[in-house]
């Protein structure tokens, strides 16, 4: 199962992530958020890491050209867009982009589930809550290509096993305040999860 631990904000979190086996880390470019980072700070946390980790980088009512433009600056592998956006603006995106589905019944994920895509819980403040999807919603379906967010810890993990995920995505999960790890949560989360 893939890892990302997302709303990055720090060289230590990113670090500490990596060490303890994550296989994706966010960036969070929603100013909105207390978890924003100001892609100058993302760029001097990427240039720090080690090879293989995928960097992901989170934006929420934006155009193409300012997702483009700040994954290029800041190194940015992935855009995860984190709204509803027509099929034109994937089209045009230069970066390579996932989708996140902010799911309010069922049928939201159905529509996608042939595509690689983070299904999350919908919140109006577009994620970070803790809210949480109902795991029926998965029963029977293939969930090969979906990456679960919202509301994950390492205790709840355990109820994820038999749906076969392609993967977790977690943030406040696994911290102390709003925008800092507790590297303990964050070690014991990647544990339970390459468990499963």
């Amino acid at each position: 199962m893939k890892i990302k631990i997302c709303g990055i904000t720090n060289l230590e979190d990113a670090l500490d992530s990596c060490n303890a086996g994550a296989d994706a880390l966010g960036f969070v470019f929603y100013e909105k958020s207390p978890r924003y980072v100001l892609p100058q700070k993302a760029k001097e946390i990427i240039k720090e890491l080690p090879p293989f980790v995928k960097t992901i980088g989170l934006f929420v009512n934006v155009n193409i050209s300012e997702v483009d433009d700040i994954c290029n600056f800041a190194g940015i592998d992935m855009a995860q867009i984190h709204f509803d956006a027509d099929d034109d603006f994937f089209t045009k995106l230069q970066t390579p982009y996932i989708r996140v589905i902010r799911a309010t019944c069922k049928e939201d994920i159905e529509k996608y589930k042939d595509s690689y895509i983070i299904v999350d819980a919908f919140v109006e403040s577009y994620g970070g809550e803790g809210k949480r999807v109902a795991l029926d919603w998965f029963d029977g379906m293939d969930c090969s290509k979906i990456i679960l967010a919202g509301g994950l810890t390492s205790e709840n993990l355990i109820e994820l096993k038999g749906h076969n995920f392609y993967g977790v995505d977690v943030s406040s999960g696994v911290e102390i305040s709003k925008g800092k790890k507790d590297v303990t949560k964050v070690k014991e989360f990647i544990a339970n999860a390459k468990s499963l």
